[in-house]
């Protein structure tokens, strides 16, 4: 059974004009109005400034977190790194590297506090991957962390801008039962990658699915208004059986009702999942 959820900060104001980021003065009132649309998961968002004031790395902001959950019957199965794309540790050298990677398990150690699962990290924009080395630096870290995760029932997914042979050849280097993919669908649209040849290269590994749309090229638009071909994504999905979450990493309101815009884009993608999914 596939659950709905969206990403922190889609029923908030726009922080600074960025389309995603904390929301440092509303991420409370979120689990209610996410309540009030019937929204029950939430992925929640990490910024590098300010990391550890952020209250998913506090013991006071973790048990809110978890008072938060049981009050509106609302689940944080998921974490979206952008942290880690900001200050990415395998383009850091020395001591510097040393405390980003001392970050990351700090990272862990608080998902596991609140029942987070799946770590989404950013291969993308400044955190992408831009050469072999950068690639070892990360595989090694990830490897020696494996113990930890597999204790602690923990599974790391990949959102990355590589072709579908190249990011097959590096998830295949992973261990299959703890790194696994995020599956973007306005990012490939925007790369103008084929769904069908994605998922049937590592369908297996995808774990989490962010919903959006893109335009080739371009930047998130509206569901339906971009080049995301979203009955031949989830007809794709359905074959493989994915029966993870879809997270609603939508476009804003440009009228700042944003929780008005987050509830049609969600019957949209349950249409969709209805229509052509599982």
């Amino acid at each position: 059974m596939n659950t709905i959820g969206f990403m922190q900060g889609r029923l908030s104001p726009i922080v600074d004009g960025k389309i995603q980021a904390f929301p440092w003065k509303a991420w409370r009132y979120e689990f209610k109005i996410a309540k009030n649309i019937n929204l029950n998961l939430v992925e929640w968002t990490l910024d590098q400034e300010d990391l550890y004031k952020n209250p998913l790395l506090t013991q006071k902001g973790q048990d809110e977190i978890k008072n938060l959950c049981r009050y509106y019957n609302i689940g944080i199965p998921s974490l979206t790194g952008d942290c880690f794309m900001q200050d990415p540790f395998w383009r850091s050298l020395g001591e510097e590297q040393n405390i980003l990677k001392k970050d990351f398990q700090k990272i862990l150690e608080a998902c596991i506090s609140v029942g987070i699962s799946i770590i989404v990290v950013p291969l993308v924009d400044n955190g992408r991957l831009n050469n072999f080395e950068e690639e070892d630096v990360l595989i090694d870290f990830l490897k020696e962390i494996e113990l930890f995760l597999n204790i602690n029932n923990l599974q790391i997914a990949f959102e990355s801008d590589f072709n579908p042979k190249e990011l097959n050849r590096f998830i295949c280097r992973l261990n299959p039962s703890l790194f696994g993919i995020n599956y973007d669908i306005g990012n490939s649209a925007a790369l103008g990658f084929d769904s069908t040849e994605e998922i049937d290269l590592y369908g297996n590994r995808i774990i989490n699915v962010h919903v959006k749309d893109r335009v080739l090229g371009g930047t998130t638009v509206p569901l339906g208004t971009g080049d995301a071909d979203f009955e031949k994504v989830f007809s794709n999905l359905k074959k493989i059986g994915y029966k993870g979450n879809y997270i609603l990493q939508t476009a804003r309101a440009n009228d700042g009702n944003h929780s008005k815009i987050l509830d049609k884009f969600k019957d949209m993608t349950i249409d969709w999942i209805e229509r052509y999914g599982s």
